[in-house]
């Protein structure tokens, strides 16, 4: 038992080093002989929330915490799951290589189009004629497999219509995409393919008198839904190319990519202005825009936002294979995605947690924040919306991330507070971690803001420049303090 300096139960977070990492030993011993992890993945989940996951099996923890793999799941079901993802995740890739094309004979009249890598005029879309392409950003591509790619572009060809495999696409979104949106039922038209089975697959022998103002909803909407595509093509490779190198040190097998194979992908994904990037940033840039081109169809409601590479950059750092990178993606998205939401709601909901919290912990600071018309918390917004990326460094963040996802993963697998019992501090799970550990980030520069600073703009400056000087094991232990203190008063 750790006690505090006043006889109080400390959390594990209190211990600056990582003493309860989960090893690879222990993640090994949690397996049964057919592969199901031991108590329905409690036990697992716990050892997260002590002390995260050692980087070397991170690949495997993840999909686990991020809900790729069900914790009750065996490794035969495991398999099964795998191979499915792969197929889901290289239809989406055939249908953003079929829009890609598009775009390109598009422009091909307004003159000819330049290298991939030159300037700012032509398309996106150049290389994508190449027999070799239909391959090079498909799961076969990934950096775990050096074999020479296949020319034969008919074996990714989808062996249904072009409906159908609209229509598959449209069954792997899952209960998070609102199915009703206006962008999602755009998706039906990508294609003329699509338009056509649609037609034909609704057509009855009573001519139906609004068919035809149906036919010009559908034009309307398949030109709409592919300016929105091809918008989003041209903002991920934006951010793409300004990806930062933070995550190489701790990638060094992808870190040591080919100049002809960072170069030969880029090629193929349309990537620009690359030339001042060495390989190993390419190469990373290329997966980012594959990944966030396949996830804009996959949730066309979201489609593709400023910040959603943030979040990527870490999981494709880890997850050497795409297929496998996408539906981590997609089970992290599955909360994040409502901070990209146009009418914000989600972060709205999310900014006023945060200044309950502060409210129900610190009313004096609180005060404080009324007093300067403070108390909406717009200054943490950025933390919000990218989850402390850019605060924490990158392993800090991983570290974060990990513990916040077992928080959620016990929710979903319905785990209560029972369950905890021996978790210092008694701290249940819950969905707000990371609300918890902003909230914590704020409190802990509570002098500051109170003695030295007079409007919002001025915290908003010290949020700011937070980067690169928190603690991340004191402020989860901040956070789990607070989820024990003010939990039951503001759920």
């Amino acid at each position: 038992m750790i006690l505090g300096v006043k006889g109080r139960l400390k959390s594990p977070w209190s211990r600056r080093k990582r003493k309860h990492i989960l090893s690879p030993q222990q993640w090994r011993n949690l397996f049964t002989p057919d592969g199901k992890l031991r108590d329905n993945g409690v036990k697992f989940l716990k050892k997260v929330r002590s002390g995260g996951v050692d980087p070397s099996i991170r690949a495997e923890v993840w999909p686990f915490l991020l809900g790729v793999y069900d914790l009750t799941s065996s490794a035969k079901e495991r398999d099964v799951t795998k191979t499915k993802n792969r197929e889901e995740y290289e239809k989406l890739r055939r249908r953003c290589r079929k829009l890609l094309k598009h775009n390109s004979e598009l422009c091909k009249p307004y003159g000819s189009r330049e290298t991939s890598s030159g300037g700012d005029g032509g398309c996106l879309t150049e290389g994508m004629d190449s027999p070799a392409s239909e391959d090079v950003v498909s799961a076969r591509e990934s950096l775990s497999s050096e074999e020479a790619i296949p020319n034969n572009e008919d074996e990714y060809q989808p062996a249904t219509s072009a409906m159908e495999e609209y229509s598959d696409s449209k069954r792997i979104t899952g209960p998070n995409v609102a199915p009703d949106s206006d962008s999602s039922d755009s998706e039906s038209s990508d294609d003329p393919e699509a338009s056509q089975t649609f037609t034909l697959t609704e057509t009855t022998e009573d001519f139906d008198h609004n068919q035809s103002s149906k036919e010009d909803m559908e034009v309307q909407s398949e030109s709409r839904s592919r300016e929105d595509f091809t918008t989003w093509q041209r903002i991920i490779r934006l951010d793409a190319i300004r990806a930062n190198e933070e995550w190489i040190q701790y990638s060094p097998v992808q870190a040591a990519v080919s100049e002809s194979k960072a170069h030969r992908i880029a090629e193929v994904v349309g990537l620009k202005d690359y030339h001042h990037l060495e390989p190993a940033r390419i190469f990373h840039a290329s997966r980012l825009v594959a990944i966030l081109e396949a996830y804009a169809l996959y949730d066309p409601e979201i489609g593709y936002c400023q910040g959603m590479s943030d979040l990527l950059s870490p999981i494709i750092s880890v997850m050497t294979e795409d297929h496998e990178a996408f539906w981590c993606f997609v089970g992290f998205m599955k909360k994040a995605r409502h901070n990209f939401r146009l009418d914000e709601v989600g972060i709205r909901r999310q900014l006023n947690t945060v200044s309950k919290i502060i409210k129900y912990k610190d009313s004096h600071l609180y005060r404080h924040l009324v007093n300067l018309q403070a108390e909406d918390c717009f200054f943490v917004y950025r933390m919000v919306v990218v989850l402390f990326r850019r605060e924490l460094s990158f392993e800090q963040t991983l570290c974060l991330w990990e513990v916040m996802w077992a928080d959620q993963a016990a929710i979903r697998a319905g785990i209560g507070k029972s369950a905890w019992s021996r978790i210092r501090q008694r701290a249940p799970p819950t969905d707000d971690l990371l609300l918890y550990a902003i909230a914590a980030s704020v409190l802990q520069r509570r002098k500051q803001i109170i003695e030295r600073y007079s409007s919002m703009d001025e915290i908003l400056r010290e949020c700011n420049a937070m980067a690169g000087h928190l603690d991340v094991w004191k402020l989860l232990d901040d956070a789990h303090d607070l989820v024990v203190t003010v939990h039951d008063k503001i759920e």
